[in-house]
Order: C-alpha cells, then sequence, then structure tokens
C-alpha cells in the first residue's frame, strides 16, 4: 500500500492486531499499520462508504457485476470525487462470503491462466494498489459529469434493504423463513442502479406508504413516514445544500 501512495487501512475482526510479525512484515511501512482501524464487522467498515468493491476469485452462483482490476481502479477513481470508496479483500484461506459480497456494488476479479490461478492476499492487494496508482497519474484525465446527488452510502443501502425486507415480509410477498436468495437478488438490482441519497429517500417513503402495518408497528421496525423521507436530507446541488 505505501508503495503505492495509499495509507488507509482497514481491519475486520483481526486474529491478532497488533502483533510484532505484522510490524516486521511492514518493512518500514509501520506507520500504516499504528493508523489502521479496526471494526467487528464489514458493515461497520464500510458504513461511510458509497462505493465499494469486493476482490475474489471464486467463481458465484448468482452472477455479480464484474470488473477487472482496471476497470475497478478507474470506477474507483470516478467514484471518490462524490465520497468514501473501497476495495474489500477476504481472509488468504477462504477469500469473501457472499454475505460479505452483498454488500459491495461490483466484484473485482484478477484475470489469470486457468489452469493455475493462485494468488495470494499480499498479491492480489498489490495488483489492485497498482492499477490505482496508474490511474491516478495519468495524464489527461476525462472529466466526469457531476451527479445530482451524492450516491447513497453503504450504510443507508443497508438501512434501506433492512426496511425494504421488513415491509416486503409484513406484505407476504416475502418468505419471512426464506428470505435470503430474493433479498440477494434485489440487493444486486439497486446496487447496479446505484442509488443517490435522495432517491433512497424516496424509495423509503414509498415503502412506508405501502407498509400493511399499523403505523406504531412500522416506525418502531425502523420505518420512515413518507413526508419525512423526502425532506429527511436536503437536495443537493453541484455540491451545496439548499
Amino acid at each position: 500500500m505505501k508503495t503505492m501512495g495509499m495509507s488507509d487501512l482497514t481491519l475486520v475482526s483481526p486474529r491478532h492486531f497488533p502483533h510484532e510479525e505484522a510490524t516486521a512484515r511492514a518493512s518500514g511501512a509501520e506507520d500504516i499499520l499504528q493508523a489502521a482501524r479496526v471494526f467487528g464487522s464489514l458493515a461497520e467498515a464500510i458504513a461511510d462508504c458509497h462505493y465499494v468493491a469486493g476482490a475474489s476469485a471464486r467463481p458465484r452462483t448468482i452472477g455479480w457485476p464484474t470488473m477487472t482490476p482496471r476497470e475497478c481502479a478507474a470506477r474507483l477513481s470516478q467514484e471518490s470525487a462524490e465520497g468514501i470508496v473501497a476495495v474489500v479483500f477476504g481472509p488468504e484461506k477462504a477469500g469473501l462470503t457472499n454475505e460479505a459480497l452483498d454488500l459491495c456494488h461490483t466484484l473485482v476479479t484478477i484475470p489469470t491462466a486457468p489452469e493455475f490461478s493462485s494468488l495470494n492476499l499480499a498479491m492480489a492487494v498489490q495488483v489492485l494498489c497498482y492499477e490505482l496508482r496508474v490511474r491516478e497519474t495519468e495524464a489527461g484525465q476525462a472529466v466526469e459529469q457531476q451527479r445530482d446527488a451524492p450516491l447513497a452510502s453503504a450504510g443507508e443501502l443497508e438501512r434501506f434493504y433492512v426496511h425494504l425486507e421488513q415491509v416486503l415480509t409484513a406484505s407476504g410477498f416475502l418468505d419471512a423463513d426464506n428470505p435470503r436468495y430474493l433479498m440477494r437478488r434485489l440487493r444486486r438490482l439497486f446496487l447496479r442502479a446505484e442509488p443517490d441519497r435522495n432517491e433512497i429517500n424516496i424509495l423509503r417513503g414509498i415503502l412506508a406508504s405501502l407498509d400493511p402495518r399499523p403505523p406504531h408497528e412500522s416506525r418502531a421496525a425502523g420505518s420512515v413516514p413518507p413526508r419525512e423521507a423526502l425532506d429527511a436530507d436536503a437536495e443537493y446541488d453541484g455540491g451545496e445544500s439548499r
């Protein structure tokens, strides 16, 4: 990370940290370890991020939007102009779980020879860091059109998914005993759509208006009344609130 000019390291439930072996392996980059933040869950670690890429080589039953490291670096560079972005790597042996990828906007896979595709964690991190460094130093980058409003953060999206699952369950559309498969597909749909903060508030307002539960139950479960949902955040216009 330090070789490629990066310093923001976040660790999720590390087995041992801090640890003298980690410091020894840092080989002069101890400052990155000392500044690393530690969280108990991935959801907490990326709650303030509005675009998250998950790195994995494992094939998935449900198709995730997939990018190469170069494509991912370009997208992360673009999205970083609007807020915090992150690349998530799984454990060395098992990689990212489907539950972890549920929290990511895209899957990034390093193309390798199919007959020998093994990369350890350090190699994978270096490839992504290199592509990000190349992207940062390229001259003549195209100026991307500014969004009408910032993309919804991972935390805002997660609250929306909880609200959506509650309403779908209460309406009888979702099987409360087996919601995982359908909710995973719905997550993929909304992540592809990349809703901004205002759009998520509108969607939550719609959910609140359609919620079949009594108002006191829906509010207790974290639902948002329609008008409050639309007014929860000031409209965003060119970086200024109004």
